[in-house]
This record gives structure tokens, sequence and C-alpha cells, in this order.
């Protein structure tokens, strides 16, 4: 080995131990915690357009109509989610990480407590879905600008050779944040009648996440800048307009970003969402279908450590691309399980799915990211990448699969079929992207 490699390895070696322990657990702390309140509130508006508002918000005489009408809030707020990471990317790039996400977290925390504060239809007609979705709009775009930085807060600070495990960290919030909200939704659906909960218990878990958003702004402030973003300040080698230099030299990475999301985001959304309102319909109780999803919410947390750490030792296209093979042969099993009408089977059905499965590439999304882009530019790169890929599939999702079982007379086949689709998209994107595990993240 060569006098200028062995310095070039130390030279890694010294940056890795210019940034203390203590900090790196601080940022990574921050990124989970932020994380879990962003998703938190987010998912608590999936929870409920399967309970409440597609009752209480847009009421109609066809049951179906008034669920699907629910569901389009819900999708409509991931096509504004691009626009969001626009935006604070482009704040992140050229101001900071840091102060790009109190701006998130503080915008993501008012819309919540204004949709539980918000009178229904039968009080202000028209205007309360008008307000709702409005107020859904705003949690897009805060979670557009939110999701990249979170990610970078951890990936930035880890160690080389523990980035993979680093990113599955703030990851993990989105299934912690759908416990959470299972949890809430749980407690007080049991501790009060339905009337109770359906006319006013609902709203509590809206209102009372300012609580949360709170500690989580404390939490963060005490971190700094993550080291990546230091570095460009230090050289005064930011990008004057990230997203321009993002389309016209990083456009390939961004297409492979966007194919790399579709099997994660459907997939979630199936486990997350859909499946509620799938269950509810085939005469599963709510209180169950919330507990079984929380369940394995908590069990996903561990698994997607593990695939963190594992994707650290055998790269994260294998651990990826094996998650998603993997889903393919799980999906049709998996609603056959949900058809027996079994508590016993969906649990099984759920567990394996987005308890396991699901984990896989959920773990790696980030730090697969993260990783494929530049760090003047890289929280533009991978904001873009992933929330286009959100639009596109995540949020139409529970819509898509409605629709399409409506419309083939109650079978799931074609939504199996679609899954399956979504799933080869991202195998052959990840397939065709470089796999950067190991590498020094910022040369």
């Amino acid at each position: 080995m060569g006098s200028s490699s062995l310095n070039h390895t130390a030279t890694m070696a010294d940056k890795e131990t210019m940034v203390p322990d203590a900090e790196r657990r601080r940022a990574l702390i921050g990124s989970a915690v932020g994380s879990t309140i962003e998703w938190y509130d987010y998912f608590l508006y999936g929870t409920m357009s399967s309970i409440i508002f597609a009752k209480q918000f847009f009421p109609s005489d066809n049951a179906l109509v008034s669920q699907m009408l629910s569901l389009a809030t819900f999708a409509l707020a991931f096509l504004i989610r691009p626009i969001g990471g626009v935006i604070f990317s482009h704040i992140g790039d050229r101001i900071g990480r840091k102060k790009t996400l109190a701006m998130t977290l503080s915008m993501m925390g008012l819309s919540t407590v204004l949709m539980g504060l918000l009178p229904n239809y039968a009080q202000i007609g028209i205007l309360a879905p008008i307000l709702l979705t409005v107020l859904r709009l705003l949690q897009g775009l805060a979670l557009g600008g939110e999701w990249g930085g979170g990610v970078l807060l951890a990936v930035e600070y880890s160690p080389r050779k523990k980035r993979g495990f680093y990113g599955a960290v703030p990851q993990t919030g989105a299934v912690l944040g759908l416990a959470l909200g299972n949890i809430i939704t749980s407690l007080l659906s049991a501790s009060m009648s339905e009337e109770a909960f359906l006319s006013w218990g609902w709203r509590i878990p809206f209102v009372g996440s300012i609580v949360l958003v709170m500690v989580g702004m404390w939490i963060r402030n005490a971190v700094g800048e993550t080291p990546s973003f230091k570095k460009i300040q230090a050289s005064r080698s930011s990008a004057p307009i990230p997203i321009k230099q993002t389309l016209q030299f990083h456009w390939r990475e961004v297409l492979i970003a966007i194919g790399a999301k579709v099997v994660e985001t459907s997939t979630f959304f199936l486990y997350a969402t859909f499946t509620i309102s799938y269950m509810m319909d085939h005469g599963f109780a709510r209180a169950t279908i919330l507990n079984i999803v929380l369940v394995c919410a908590l069990i996903a947390f561990p698994c997607m450590l593990f695939f963190g750490h594992l994707s650290d030792k055998i790269g994260r296209k294998k651990v990826f691309i094996g998650g998603s093979i993997a889903f393919m042969l799980w999906i049709f099993p998996y609603f056959w399980l949900l058809d027996q009408k079994s508590v016993g089977a969906a649990a099984l059905a759920v567990g394996v799915g987005l308890g396991i499965i699901w984990s896989s590439y959920g773990a790696m999304i980030g730090t697969l990211l993260a990783e494929a882009f530049p760090p003047d530019i890289r929280y533009t790169g991978m904001s873009l990448g992933y929330q286009i890929g959100a639009a596109l599939v995540g949020g139409p999702m529970p819509l898509i699969a409605t629709a399409l079982i409506a419309y083939y007379s109650g079978s799931y086949v074609p939504v199996v079929v679609f899954l399956v689709l979504c799933a080869l998209v991202s195998i052959v994107a990840v397939g065709i992207a470089r796999d950067r595990s190991g590498l020094p993240l910022d040369e």
C-alpha cells in the first residue's frame, strides 16, 4: 500500500474520531424522536381516515363513496410532499439541516393540533372537508422536508462502518409513530363508549400531539449541525440552486431513488392503512385491528435495526432486493390469511408482512438514498426521489386497492398483481444502483 493510500486511510480515521460518541448519540436520538413524532402525526390521519373522517367529514348515502373520498384526501398529501421536499431541502442544503428540521416539526405539529379542533360537516358544512384537506396538505409539505433531514441527521453523524444501522434508526420512526398512534387510539376506544369516541374522543390524539412536538423540539435543539454540512460551510461549496444541480447532473440517481421507493411505500400503506379498512369490511373489530397493527409495528422496530446492521456486513442491495423478493412470495398468502377471518391468521399475515419483510427494505431506503448523492445536494436529491416515489404509489395505494377490489367484485387478485409490479420496479432500480456500503460518505 502506497503512502498516499495510508494518508487517505488516516485522514478518514481522523474525521471519524473528530466527532465525539456523545454527540453521535444525541444526533441519533434526535433523529429517531423527531421522526417518530412526525410520522405519528402523519399516520394518525391515515388511521382516522379509515375510522372517523369518512363519516364525519365526507358524509354520503354511499359508504364506499365516503370511504374513497376520505382516502383521496389521504393520498392528496402525497402529491404535495415533493413540493415540500424541494422547498425544505433547498433550505437544508443552503442554510442547514438543523434549522430546516425545526421548521418542519413545527408545521406538522400545528397542522395536527388544528385537525383535532376542526368542526365536522354537520357543524360547518362543506367548509369542514375543505379545511381538513388544507391541513392535510400542510402535513404533506412538512413531511416532504422532514424525512430527508431526519435521515441525514443520523447518516451524516454515523461512523462509516455503521452507516446502515444509523440510517435505519430514523426509519424506525415510521413504525414507532404508527404504533404510538394505535396505542393512543386503542386506549381511548377501550376507555370510553363508542358514541363518546366518535363524538369527541378521536380528537384527543390530535390535540395531544403538541406535547410530543415540544419534547421533540427540546431534544433536537441540543444537536448541532451535521459534520457533512459543516464541511460544506467551511469550504463554501454549497450549491447555489440545489434542485437545478440535482436535475442537471444527478437525474439518474433521482430516477433510481424513485424506483427504489415504490415497493417500500406501496407495501407500508398496504399494512398501515388499507389493511385497517379491509379487515373492518371482513368483520374484524376496530380494537382488534389496531392491536394487531400495533404489535406488528413493534416487532418491526428491532427487525429494522437488525437489517440495518446486516447491511453494514453484506451490503444494502442484497438486503433490499432480498426483502423485495420475499414480499412477492408473501403477498398472495397475506390476503388469503386475512380472508380466513381469524385473528390468529390476520396477526400472522401482518406480523410477517410488516414486522419482518417490510423491515428489510424499509430499514435500507434512507441510507441507500443518502449514499447516492454528494453532500452539497444530498438533502435535495434524496428528498426529491423519495417524495416523488411516495406520491406516485404510496399515498394512492389505499385508494387504488379499494377501487380495484370494488371493480373486481371483492377479488384481491388485482391488488396482488399491482403490488408485485411495484416490487419488480424497485428490484430493477436498486439492481442498477451502485452499492456504496462501507465507502466514505462525502468523498
